[in-house]
């Protein structure tokens, strides 16, 4: 596998989530927080792409389609179940991909969760 990001951006990132932890259910812990987040942000922006605007962007007033809350949904992981907050339109017809309508296990998010993060702007430091 390529590497995606500097591994010492990445060290730094994981120096700093395991400060105070513990044991074993700890880290799981921090994972599945990890993921639920990772899964939010990638539904919240495949509901941009299928709306064509973002959330709260002006846009989409009077575009017909718009956000209608959202419904939970529970997945199943590496680190044990998920509860996760999936985007739902006026319309009804967004059909996620990053984790389908029908899916209740995700596997390998571990990797896509330190990817995700080790992208982010926002986490350095």
């Amino acid at each position: 596998m390529e590497d995606v990001v500097d591994d010492e951006r990445l060290k730094a990132m994981a120096k700093e989530l395991v400060t105070g932890m513990k044991t074993d259910a700890d880290l799981s812990a921090v994972m599945r927080q990890l993921t639920k987040m990772t899964i939010e942000t990638a539904l919240e922006a495949e509901m941009d792409e299928h709306l064509g605007y973002v959330k709260y962007d002006p846009v989409g007033n009077g575009s017909g389609n718009s956000r209608n809350g959202t419904s939970r949904k529970r997945v199943s992981g590496d680190n044990g179940p998920v509860d996760v907050e999936v985007p739902r339109d006026r319309e009804g017809d967004f059909d996620p991909v990053f984790v389908r309508r029908d899916q209740r296990r995700v596997t390998g998010m571990d990797e896509k969760v330190l990817a995700f993060y080790a992208r982010d702007p926002c986490m350095s430091t």
